[in-house]
Protein backbone atom coordinates (compact mmCIF):
# COMPACT_ATOMS: atom_id res chain seq x y z
CA UNK A 1 0.00 0.00 0.00
CA UNK A 2 1.55 3.28 -1.11
CA UNK A 3 0.92 5.43 1.94
CA UNK A 4 4.05 7.60 1.73
CA UNK A 5 2.68 10.13 -0.75
CA UNK A 6 -0.47 10.46 1.38
CA UNK A 7 1.58 11.12 4.53
CA UNK A 8 3.67 13.69 2.66
CA UNK A 9 0.52 15.47 1.50
CA UNK A 10 -0.81 15.50 5.08
CA UNK A 11 2.51 16.88 6.33
CA UNK A 12 2.31 19.67 3.77
CA UNK A 13 -1.17 20.51 5.07
CA UNK A 14 -0.37 20.66 8.80
CA UNK A 15 3.23 21.93 8.98
CA UNK A 16 5.64 24.14 7.08
CA UNK A 17 8.40 22.27 5.19
CA UNK A 18 11.13 23.62 7.50
CA UNK A 19 9.28 22.44 10.64
CA UNK A 20 10.64 19.41 12.48
CA UNK A 21 7.05 18.23 12.75
CA UNK A 22 6.71 18.17 8.95
CA UNK A 23 9.23 15.33 8.67
CA UNK A 24 7.60 13.51 11.59
CA UNK A 25 4.12 13.60 10.03
CA UNK A 26 5.55 12.51 6.67
CA UNK A 27 7.35 9.56 8.28
CA UNK A 28 4.55 8.04 10.38
CA UNK A 29 2.04 5.64 8.73
CA UNK A 30 -1.12 6.86 10.45
CA UNK A 31 -3.30 4.20 8.83
CA UNK A 32 -1.39 1.49 10.71
CA UNK A 33 -2.54 3.03 14.00
CA UNK A 34 -6.19 3.23 12.90
CA UNK A 35 -7.08 0.01 11.05
CA UNK A 36 -10.74 0.36 12.11
CA UNK A 37 -12.76 3.33 13.29
CA UNK A 38 -16.29 4.47 14.07
CA UNK A 39 -17.87 6.90 11.62
CA UNK A 40 -20.72 9.15 12.73
CA UNK A 41 -23.97 9.11 10.79
CA UNK A 42 -25.57 11.70 13.14
CA UNK A 43 -27.94 11.43 16.10
CA UNK A 44 -25.40 9.49 18.16
CA UNK A 45 -25.16 6.57 15.71
CA UNK A 46 -21.74 5.18 14.77
CA UNK A 47 -20.93 2.80 11.92
CA UNK A 48 -17.83 0.61 11.96
CA UNK A 49 -15.34 1.11 9.12
CA UNK A 50 -12.64 -1.47 8.38
CA UNK A 51 -9.59 -0.26 6.49
CA UNK A 52 -8.56 -3.59 5.01
CA UNK A 53 -12.03 -4.00 3.49
CA UNK A 54 -11.64 -0.75 1.53
CA UNK A 55 -7.97 0.33 1.26
CA UNK A 56 -8.73 3.42 -0.80
CA UNK A 57 -11.22 4.74 1.77
CA UNK A 58 -8.76 3.77 4.52
CA UNK A 59 -5.99 5.93 3.09
CA UNK A 60 -8.39 8.78 2.41
CA UNK A 61 -9.65 8.75 6.01
CA UNK A 62 -6.30 8.15 7.72
CA UNK A 63 -4.46 10.90 5.85
CA UNK A 64 -7.17 13.52 6.07
CA UNK A 65 -6.68 16.13 8.76
CA UNK A 66 -9.58 14.79 10.79
CA UNK A 67 -10.26 12.98 14.05
CA UNK A 68 -11.09 9.29 13.78
CA UNK A 69 -13.14 7.88 16.67
CA UNK A 70 -11.82 4.49 17.75
CA UNK A 71 -13.88 3.76 20.84
CA UNK A 72 -17.58 4.40 21.51
CA UNK A 73 -18.58 3.85 25.12
CA UNK A 74 -16.70 0.60 25.86
CA UNK A 75 -16.65 -0.65 22.23
CA UNK A 76 -13.13 -0.66 20.78
CA UNK A 77 -13.10 -0.58 17.01
CA UNK A 78 -9.82 -2.49 17.20
CA UNK A 79 -11.46 -5.41 19.00
CA UNK A 80 -14.05 -5.98 16.30
CA UNK A 81 -13.62 -8.31 13.33
CA UNK A 82 -13.24 -7.32 9.65
CA UNK A 83 -16.59 -8.92 8.90
CA UNK A 84 -18.19 -6.56 11.45
CA UNK A 85 -17.67 -3.61 9.07
CA UNK A 86 -20.92 -1.74 8.63
CA UNK A 87 -22.45 -2.57 12.00
CA UNK A 88 -24.00 0.40 13.79
CA UNK A 89 -24.08 1.26 17.48
CA UNK A 90 -25.19 4.24 19.54
CA UNK A 91 -23.13 5.87 22.24
CA UNK A 92 -20.56 8.47 23.22
CA UNK A 93 -16.99 8.64 21.84
CA UNK A 94 -14.43 7.69 24.49
CA UNK A 95 -11.18 7.53 22.52
CA UNK A 96 -9.90 8.65 19.14
CA UNK A 97 -6.99 9.42 16.88
CA UNK A 98 -6.89 13.22 17.13
CA UNK A 99 -6.65 15.15 13.88
CA UNK A 100 -2.93 15.41 13.09
CA UNK A 101 -2.95 19.19 12.71
CA UNK A 102 -4.22 19.56 16.26
CA UNK A 103 -1.61 17.16 17.66
CA UNK A 104 1.09 19.21 15.95
CA UNK A 105 -0.50 22.41 17.27
CA UNK A 106 -0.39 21.12 20.85
CA UNK A 107 3.23 20.04 20.43
CA UNK A 108 4.11 23.48 19.09
CA UNK A 109 2.51 25.11 22.10
CA UNK A 110 4.72 22.89 24.26
CA UNK A 111 7.86 24.43 22.69
CA UNK A 112 9.57 21.03 22.68
CA UNK A 113 13.37 21.19 22.38
CA UNK A 114 15.50 18.43 20.84
CA UNK A 115 16.61 17.27 24.31
CA UNK A 116 13.20 17.53 26.02
CA UNK A 117 11.70 14.60 27.88
CA UNK A 118 7.99 14.51 27.09
CA UNK A 119 4.90 12.89 28.60
CA UNK A 120 2.06 12.41 26.10
CA UNK A 121 -1.28 10.65 26.09
CA UNK A 122 -1.60 7.39 24.17
CA UNK A 123 -4.95 6.86 22.44
CA UNK A 124 -4.16 5.00 19.23
CA UNK A 125 -0.45 5.74 19.58
CA UNK A 126 -0.28 8.03 16.54
CA UNK A 127 0.57 11.16 18.54
CA UNK A 128 3.16 9.15 20.46
CA UNK A 129 4.67 8.02 17.16
CA UNK A 130 4.98 11.65 16.02
CA UNK A 131 6.82 12.52 19.24
CA UNK A 132 9.12 9.51 18.81
CA UNK A 133 9.82 10.41 15.17
CA UNK A 134 10.89 13.85 16.33
CA UNK A 135 12.76 12.99 19.56
CA UNK A 136 13.42 9.25 19.69
CA UNK A 137 11.65 6.81 21.99
CA UNK A 138 14.03 7.28 24.93
CA UNK A 139 12.70 10.81 25.50
CA UNK A 140 8.99 9.94 25.24
CA UNK A 141 6.61 8.48 27.84
CA UNK A 142 3.07 7.64 26.76
CA UNK A 143 0.22 6.89 29.17
CA UNK A 144 -3.47 6.02 29.07
CA UNK A 145 -6.01 4.80 31.61
CA UNK A 146 -7.10 2.04 29.20
CA UNK A 147 -4.94 -1.10 29.30
CA UNK A 148 -6.22 -2.29 25.91
CA UNK A 149 -5.22 0.97 24.23
CA UNK A 150 -1.75 0.99 25.80
CA UNK A 151 -1.01 -2.61 24.79
CA UNK A 152 -2.23 -2.17 21.21
CA UNK A 153 -0.36 1.10 20.79
CA UNK A 154 2.82 -0.41 22.24
CA UNK A 155 2.74 -3.26 19.72
CA UNK A 156 2.09 -0.95 16.78
CA UNK A 157 4.77 1.49 17.83
CA UNK A 158 7.31 -1.35 18.14
CA UNK A 159 6.47 -2.59 14.63
CA UNK A 160 7.66 0.76 13.30
CA UNK A 161 10.76 0.92 15.47
CA UNK A 162 9.37 3.22 18.16
CA UNK A 163 9.92 2.10 21.75
CA UNK A 164 8.83 4.83 24.16
CA UNK A 165 8.13 4.19 27.82
CA UNK A 166 4.50 3.06 28.08
CA UNK A 167 2.31 2.93 31.19
CA UNK A 168 -1.31 2.35 32.19
CA UNK A 169 -1.99 5.36 34.35
CA UNK A 170 -4.71 7.82 35.34
CA UNK A 171 -3.20 11.10 34.17
CA UNK A 172 -4.92 13.03 36.97
CA UNK A 173 -2.94 11.07 39.59
CA UNK A 174 0.74 10.31 40.20
CA UNK A 175 2.74 10.24 36.96
CA UNK A 176 5.48 7.72 36.08
CA UNK A 177 8.52 9.99 36.24
CA UNK A 178 9.54 13.60 35.75
CA UNK A 179 9.41 15.46 32.46
CA UNK A 180 10.36 18.68 30.71
CA UNK A 181 7.01 18.78 28.91
CA UNK A 182 3.53 17.38 29.59
CA UNK A 183 1.19 17.45 26.59
CA UNK A 184 -2.31 16.12 27.21
CA UNK A 185 -4.69 15.50 24.32
CA UNK A 186 -7.38 14.92 26.91
CA UNK A 187 -9.03 17.73 28.88
CA UNK A 188 -8.85 18.32 32.63
CA UNK A 189 -10.41 20.55 35.26
CA UNK A 190 -8.48 21.79 37.17
CA UNK A 191 -4.83 21.11 36.30
CA UNK A 192 -3.81 18.08 38.42
CA UNK A 193 -1.29 18.89 41.16
CA UNK A 194 0.57 15.72 40.14
CA UNK A 195 1.56 17.42 36.87
CA UNK A 196 3.32 20.19 38.74
CA UNK A 197 5.17 17.63 40.86
CA UNK A 198 6.22 15.76 37.71
CA UNK A 199 7.42 18.82 35.79
CA UNK A 200 11.12 19.58 35.86
CA UNK A 201 12.08 23.14 36.89
CA UNK A 202 11.07 25.47 34.07
CA UNK A 203 9.03 22.70 32.44
CA UNK A 204 5.88 23.39 30.46
CA UNK A 205 2.43 21.81 30.43
CA UNK A 206 -0.14 22.03 27.63
CA UNK A 207 -3.74 20.88 27.96
CA UNK A 208 -7.35 21.97 27.50
CA UNK A 209 -9.97 22.76 30.14
CA UNK A 210 -12.72 20.15 30.20
CA UNK A 211 -15.91 21.12 28.40
CA UNK A 212 -14.33 24.17 26.77
CA UNK A 213 -12.33 25.09 23.69
CA UNK A 214 -9.60 26.63 25.88
CA UNK A 215 -5.96 25.61 25.37
CA UNK A 216 -3.96 26.23 28.54
CA UNK A 217 -0.17 26.56 28.47
CA UNK A 218 1.85 27.15 31.63
CA UNK A 219 5.49 27.09 32.73
CA UNK A 220 6.57 25.81 36.14
CA UNK A 221 7.66 28.49 38.59
CA UNK A 222 10.19 28.31 41.42
CA UNK A 223 7.49 27.93 44.07
CA UNK A 224 6.25 24.71 42.42
CA UNK A 225 3.25 26.31 40.76
CA UNK A 226 3.00 27.58 37.20
CA UNK A 227 2.05 30.65 35.18
CA UNK A 228 0.87 30.91 31.60
CA UNK A 229 -2.08 31.84 29.45
CA UNK A 230 -5.15 30.72 27.59
CA UNK A 231 -4.08 30.62 23.95
CA UNK A 232 -6.05 32.43 21.26
CA UNK A 233 -6.55 29.36 19.09
CA UNK A 234 -9.21 26.79 19.92
CA UNK A 235 -9.20 23.07 20.64
CA UNK A 236 -11.50 20.59 22.30
CA UNK A 237 -10.64 17.13 23.64
CA UNK A 238 -12.50 14.36 25.40
CA UNK A 239 -12.37 14.69 29.18
CA UNK A 240 -10.18 12.39 31.23
CA UNK A 241 -11.65 9.02 32.16
CA UNK A 242 -10.88 7.38 35.48
CA UNK A 243 -12.19 3.95 34.48
CA UNK A 244 -13.48 2.08 31.43
CA UNK A 245 -16.25 4.52 30.56
CA UNK A 246 -17.67 7.96 31.32
CA UNK A 247 -20.47 8.49 33.78
CA UNK A 248 -23.72 9.27 31.99
CA UNK A 249 -25.49 10.99 34.86
CA UNK A 250 -27.08 13.63 32.65
CA UNK A 251 -29.00 10.88 30.85
CA UNK A 252 -31.20 10.60 33.93
CA UNK A 253 -32.36 14.19 33.39
CA UNK A 254 -33.44 13.56 29.81
CA UNK A 255 -36.93 12.07 30.33
CA UNK A 256 -38.08 15.18 32.21
CA UNK A 257 -36.17 17.72 30.13
CA UNK A 258 -37.41 16.32 26.84
CA UNK A 259 -41.01 17.53 27.10
CA UNK A 260 -41.97 18.54 30.65
CA UNK A 261 -43.07 22.04 31.59
CA UNK A 262 -40.35 23.94 33.37
CA UNK A 263 -40.48 25.45 36.83
CA UNK A 264 -39.65 28.68 35.03
CA UNK A 265 -40.86 29.56 31.52
CA UNK A 266 -39.55 32.62 29.69
CA UNK A 267 -38.98 34.03 26.23
CA UNK A 268 -35.36 34.57 25.25
CA UNK A 269 -34.27 37.94 23.89
CA UNK A 270 -31.82 36.27 21.47
CA UNK A 271 -32.23 33.87 18.54
CA UNK A 272 -31.81 30.21 19.41
CA UNK A 273 -28.17 29.15 19.86
CA UNK A 274 -26.66 25.68 20.15
CA UNK A 275 -23.62 26.53 22.32
CA UNK A 276 -21.12 24.13 20.68
CA UNK A 277 -21.60 26.13 17.48
CA UNK A 278 -19.99 29.12 19.23
CA UNK A 279 -16.67 28.24 20.88
CA UNK A 280 -16.44 31.45 22.90
CA UNK A 281 -19.94 31.17 24.33
CA UNK A 282 -19.64 27.44 25.00
CA UNK A 283 -16.30 27.89 26.77
CA UNK A 284 -17.65 30.60 29.06
CA UNK A 285 -20.76 28.56 29.83
CA UNK A 286 -18.63 25.51 30.64
CA UNK A 287 -16.52 27.56 33.04
CA UNK A 288 -19.57 28.71 35.00
CA UNK A 289 -21.63 25.52 34.63
CA UNK A 290 -19.19 22.60 34.29
CA UNK A 291 -20.61 19.28 33.21
CA UNK A 292 -23.40 20.55 30.93
CA UNK A 293 -24.42 18.17 28.14
CA UNK A 294 -25.95 19.58 24.94
CA UNK A 295 -28.62 18.06 22.72
CA UNK A 296 -30.59 19.39 19.80
CA UNK A 297 -33.17 18.33 17.24
CA UNK A 298 -35.06 19.81 14.35
CA UNK A 299 -38.50 18.99 12.94
CA UNK A 300 -39.23 21.10 9.90
CA UNK A 301 -38.77 24.74 10.92
CA UNK A 302 -38.97 23.96 14.63
CA UNK A 303 -35.62 23.70 16.39
CA UNK A 304 -34.99 22.70 20.02
CA UNK A 305 -31.84 22.88 22.13
CA UNK A 306 -31.40 21.19 25.53
CA UNK A 307 -28.87 21.86 28.28
CA UNK A 308 -28.63 18.97 30.77
CA UNK A 309 -26.68 18.91 34.02
CA UNK A 310 -25.79 15.85 36.15
CA UNK A 311 -27.34 17.48 39.24
CA UNK A 312 -30.79 17.27 37.62
CA UNK A 313 -30.97 20.81 36.26
CA UNK A 314 -32.08 21.31 32.68
CA UNK A 315 -33.17 23.86 30.11
CA UNK A 316 -35.10 23.44 26.88
CA UNK A 317 -35.42 26.20 24.28
CA UNK A 318 -37.63 25.90 21.20
CA UNK A 319 -37.99 28.28 18.27
CA UNK A 320 -39.73 28.21 14.90
CA UNK A 321 -37.59 29.89 12.27
CA UNK A 322 -34.12 31.34 12.72
CA UNK A 323 -35.10 34.82 13.86
CA UNK A 324 -37.94 33.97 16.25
CA UNK A 325 -37.31 34.30 19.99
CA UNK A 326 -37.30 30.84 21.60
CA UNK A 327 -39.53 29.77 24.46
CA UNK A 328 -37.37 28.52 27.32
CA UNK A 329 -38.33 25.98 29.99
CA UNK A 330 -35.97 25.50 32.94
CA UNK A 331 -35.95 23.11 35.87
CA UNK A 332 -33.73 22.01 38.75
CA UNK A 333 -31.53 24.00 41.09
CA UNK A 334 -29.57 25.78 38.34
CA UNK A 335 -30.94 28.13 35.72
CA UNK A 336 -28.69 27.02 32.89
CA UNK A 337 -30.30 29.10 30.15
CA UNK A 338 -30.22 32.18 32.37
CA UNK A 339 -26.43 31.76 32.68
CA UNK A 340 -26.21 31.38 28.91
CA UNK A 341 -28.23 34.59 28.44
CA UNK A 342 -25.89 36.51 30.76
CA UNK A 343 -22.91 35.39 28.71
CA UNK A 344 -24.61 36.46 25.49
CA UNK A 345 -25.51 39.80 27.11
CA UNK A 346 -21.84 40.36 27.87
CA UNK A 347 -20.81 39.40 24.36
CA UNK A 348 -23.43 41.75 22.91
CA UNK A 349 -22.40 44.59 25.23
CA UNK A 350 -18.61 44.26 25.00
CA UNK A 351 -18.13 42.58 21.62
CA UNK A 352 -15.96 39.78 23.06
CA UNK A 353 -15.64 37.41 26.00
CA UNK A 354 -12.62 37.40 28.35
CA UNK A 355 -11.54 33.76 28.56
CA UNK A 356 -9.35 33.64 25.45
CA UNK A 357 -6.08 35.44 26.06
CA UNK A 358 -6.50 35.28 29.85
CA UNK A 359 -3.44 34.99 32.06
CA UNK A 360 -3.26 31.77 34.08
CA UNK A 361 -1.86 31.19 37.56
CA UNK A 362 -1.65 27.69 39.03
CA UNK A 363 -0.75 27.12 42.67
CA UNK A 364 1.43 24.11 43.63
CA UNK A 365 -1.71 22.22 44.68
CA UNK A 366 -3.39 22.83 41.33
CA UNK A 367 -5.76 25.75 42.03
CA UNK A 368 -6.08 27.35 38.60
CA UNK A 369 -7.09 31.00 38.16
CA UNK A 370 -7.80 32.82 34.91
CA UNK A 371 -7.59 36.62 34.73
CA UNK A 372 -8.08 39.12 31.95
CA UNK A 373 -8.66 42.79 32.77
CA UNK A 374 -11.13 42.99 35.65
CA UNK A 375 -12.43 39.46 34.99
CA UNK A 376 -11.14 36.69 37.25
CA UNK A 377 -12.28 33.09 37.44
CA UNK A 378 -10.95 30.21 39.56
CA UNK A 379 -11.58 26.65 38.43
Amino acid sequence: MNWVQHAKRLADEVARPESRWHSAVAAVPRHKFVPRWWESTGDGIWVLRDGHSDPEAWLEAAYANQTLVTRVDACHADRTLPEDAGIAISGTPTSSSTLPGLVVQMYRHAMIADDSTVLVTTGTGYGTALACARLGGDQVTSIDVDTVLVNMAKDRLALHGYRPQMAVCDITRELPGTFDRIVATVSVRPVPASWLSALEPGGRLVTTIAGTGLILTADKTKDGGATGRIEWDRAGFMATRHSGDYDHQADEVWPQAKEADGEEVTTSRYPLLYPPDSWDVMSMLALYEPGVIYRRQQHGDERTVWLLHPDGSWARATATGFLDSPTVHQGGTRRLWTTLERIRNRLNREGSLPAYGARVTITPDGVTTLKRGSWTFTL
